[in-house]
């Protein structure tokens, strides 16, 4: 019978053994210098969070190339690597297990942007929605990307493995690929941002979700399949994607990788599209669900109902572990929730980040071990 509490402990194939399974999902904060190496109080921030059965870190650009936004993380250079090297080391301190997400932005960059001061490429030059987006000093209209070639998707594929090695000689125990909510690898397999004709294209759904494959199959040759999550979000509108008929898309794709023995697959709900109910008979590995993209914050609750229902193995968070830094506790004490300083998400240092405090008496979660 499937155990429906967050708190229970999990253990299944690759991912080993979690002491729960609350998942910190990953979220953009901005706390990285200007050439991508994150702040000392990146590492403070998510050794807080350690408790968590699994943390994903916010999105991290695999190479320049990939760039979305000021002050995002990048994992390329050597001081990028140090610098995330000081965030493993401090969350295995504090007893945590974390991942990091691999993001290339696609046709999200903008030249004002971006270090190299380039305009993005993009499956198809395709602008992204046309509303004003974030750039080094205010705000700009976006700006319509190059279509990449041949040489761009090789060049493309490689900088995500040459990220993965990366981000394990980084300490991270493992890392996700970004192929959900508008991000190049969701660009691909989405409809009005993938115009292409050739193999990576329009031609059948073998040739939308190529590029999904061929990324996930370098990466898990480069650091092991058992090192590797994917996240999706099918039929996502964010920033404007359209996808008028996920279900048939993404059931190939699990379909093409069910055997490769990934990590996890994380997978994010919709109002439109029931993902989680339509591919988990696709999905034979861990599954972690999300229900909270574009809509409320997940609840305990609501968290529960996804494994009562059989629909996830692990459930993510994001916005409550913004505020709440002790959320397995929270949850197991039935506390409440402290309220997000929305001010100061996207600033650049330790205010609304690492200090929202701890519930004030002794925590009553006793985090599980790790050993076998």
């Amino acid at each position: 019978m499937t155990n429906t509490s967050l708190l229970a402990p999990y253990s299944a194939g690759p991912i080993g053994r979690l002491p729960n399974r609350i998942v910190m999902a990953p979220m953009s904060r901005h706390r990285a210098t200007e050439d991508g190496t994150p702040l000392p109080v990146v590492a403070e921030h998510y050794a807080q969070r350690a408790s968590a059965g699994l943390i994903v870190t916010e999105g991290i650009w695999p190479s320049s190339r990939g760039q979305s936004g000021w002050r995002f993380p990048g994992i390329e250079t050597a001081a990028h690597i140090e610098g995330w090297r000081r965030v493993t080391e401090a969350v295995h301190g504090a007893g945590g297990r974390i991942y990091a997400q691999l993001m290339h932005g696609g046709r999200h960059g903008h030249p004002l942007s971006r270090i190299d001061g380039d305009v993005p490429a993009a499956p198809s030059a395709v602008l992204v929605d046309p509303s004003r987006v974030h750039v080094r000093g205010g705000k700009a209209d976006p700006v319509t990307p190059r279509e990449m070639s041949p040489d761009d998707i090789r060049t493309a594929i490689e900088d995500f493995a040459d990220a993965a090695r990366n981000a394990i000689a980084a300490g991270f125990d493992g890392v996700e690929l970004h192929g959900a909510n508008s991000y190049l690898i969701h660009q691909f397999l989405a409809d009005n941002s993938n115009l292409r004709t050739d193999a990576y294209g329009r031609g059948s759904i073998a040739d939308r979700i190529r590029f999904a494959v061929e990324v996930v199959r370098a990466v898990a040759d480069a650091i092991g399949a058992e090192r590797l999550g994917l996240r999706l979000s099918p039929g996502n509108p964010q920033f404007g994607m359209v996808e008028n008929d996920p279900g048939p898309v993404y059931r190939a794709l699990l379909d093409e990788i069910d055997g490769l023995g990934l990590a996890y697959l994380h997978l994010t709900d919709n109002d439109r599209y029931p993902a989680l109910a339509d591919l988990r008979p696709h999905w034979h590995g861990t599954l972690i669900g999300n229900v909270g993209e574009n809509g409320d914050p997940t609840t305990r609750e609501a968290g529960e109902a996804v494994l009562a229902e059989g629909l996830a193995d692990l459930v993510s968070y994001g916005r409550a572990f913004i505020s709440n830094p002790d959320l397995p506790e929270r949850f197991a004490a039935g506390a409440p929730l402290q309220e997000i300083d929305a001010a100061n998400l996207y600033t650049h240092g330790a205010e609304g980040y690492t200090d929202y405090p701890a519930m004030e008496r002794e925590p009553v979660f006793a985090q599980t071990s790790t050993s076998t």
